[in-house]
């Protein structure tokens, strides 16, 4: 692949005429459109292995359960982020993707649907949602809008009919985060060292804690299993005659390119930048960071942006150590203009870096958590250098959309657009 980007920049050379310039363009244009299609497969495909060695660990955990075999499972949970969040600049620019995202990684939640909470700390009602406490592992009929579900299995149907159940976002029952709830419990350290603390005697099958032991592993496996089937099918979509991947080339080359550049930059931007870390540092509230409840958000921020890499570069390294390789955007802006491409490189490595300290930080001095507390100077200079380098780097992209005569719209965020409007509560 190397040598076809390299014999493409000599045909340039040799053939002045616009018909042969734009020839050469479309031949890289559907090579940077597989690579990034074969990352995304592997990526996927990654993802659901790192969610079948979980569910290994949860299965263990099941049936035996002890100190050991919780931290394990917490293990095998954290590593199974890692190819996922490198997933997620596939996103916004791929519908079959954003519309499947919220089975998987939906987040905040209101973890008071699925079990027991501290009422002290969490509250025992909420206006805007009506299920806040609902706790469906202690209780097997839930009552809301004059209806009632029943609750007697906890089987795929009913966290299916749970998931945003009354259009509310927050009543999360599915993916990462309520199995995250599940194996760590809430942080209620605050901006406070420390994260969730669930015993594992919250399995127990003797000496069981907090009650509802049989039925809080009954949720947890089948919240696994929902996890592995649902990236199962994603990985699907981007074998060589998925779905996903003749998406995105059925409105010509040009619209693949741009539902690439849409992506990295709705990500690097509105989602990255806005959403998850400068909402959450405007608040200098921790429920706004993202894996909350483990403390992993400084890995889950760090892969978000190594995601961009990839695919600017066209390069993924694999879980078993090889590599997915190839045409990737930076060979197609190189050839319409080599100085933004530099330009480009050098502000990804920017905010790679910067990201890279704020992980290095959270696993030597201070959690993100701590890091986004209020009075924390240091820690949220680190953050907002984050933010600065995201934001810096999408101003650049724009310029990349325009070199390349293209156009995508990016997600914003009042956090960052309109930070007046960000209310604390």
């Amino acid at each position: 692949m190397a040598r076809f980007g390299l014999a493409l920049v000599f045909v340039f050379g040799v053939f002045t005429g616009s018909n042969a310039f734009a020839a050469g363009q479309d031949d890289i244009k559907a090579a940077v459109l597989k690579t990034y299609g074969d990352i995304a497969q592997a990526i996927f495909e990654d993802s659901l292995s790192s969610a079948r060695s979980l569910q290994k660990a949860v299965t263990a955990l099941i049936a035996a359960p002890s100190e050991a075999s919780l931290k394990k499972a917490r293990t095998a949970w954290i590593a199974s982020r890692v190819p996922y969040m490198q997933s997620e600049v596939y996103r916004f620019g791929n519908a079959i993707v954003d519309d499947w995202e919220g089975r998987v990684n939906a987040w905040p939640l209101d973890e008071g649907l699925i079990d027991y909470v501290d009422a002290d700390r969490y509250g025992e009602e909420s206006d805007e949602n009506p299920l806040y406490t609902a706790n469906v592992i202690a209780n097997r009929q839930i009552k809301f809008g004059g209806k009632a579900l029943d609750a007697t299995k906890i089987d795929w149907k009913l966290l299916r009919k749970l998931h945003e159940v009354g259009g509310v976002e927050a009543n999360v029952a599915t993916g990462y985060h309520a199995i995250e709830f599940l194996l760590w419990g809430q942080d209620l350290n605050g901006t406070g060292a420390g994260a969730g603390n669930r015993p594992w005697t919250d399995y127990a099958k003797q000496g069981c804690t907090n009650g509802n032991c049989e039925r809080r592993a009954q949720y947890l496996a089948v919240a696994t299993q929902m996890l592995v089937d649902d990236l199962a099918w994603m990985a699907k979509q981007w074998q060589p005659e998925g779905a996903a991947r003749k998406a995105l080339t059925e409105k010509g080359l040009d619209a693949g390119i741009s539902a690439m550049l849409t992506g990295l930059g709705s990500l690097s931007y509105g989602e990255l930048a806005g959403e998850r870390m400068k909402l959450g540092l405007l608040l200098h509230d921790p429920e706004e960071e993202h894996d909350c409840f483990s403390d992993n958000t400084h890995h889950a921020h760090y892969y978000d942006v190594a995601g961009m890499l990839n695919v600017y570069g066209g390069e993924y390294k694999r879980i078993n150590g090889s590599t997915v390789k190839g045409q990737g955007l930076t060979h197609l802006v190189r050839v319409m203009a080599p100085e933004l491409d530099t330009e480009m490189r050098g502000k990804l490595k920017a905010t790679m870096d910067a990201f890279d300290a704020i992980r290095q930080r959270a696993e030597t001095k201070e959690a993100y958590d701590q890091m986004l507390g209020e009075g924390n100077a240091e820690g949220n200079a680190m953050i907002q250098a984050g933010i600065d380098r995201l934001t810096d780097q999408t101003k650049t992209l724009e310029r990349v959309v325009a070199a390349l005569k293209l156009k995508a719209t990016f997600e914003g965020s009042d956090s960052l657009d309109a930070p007046d409007k960000v209310g604390k509560h």
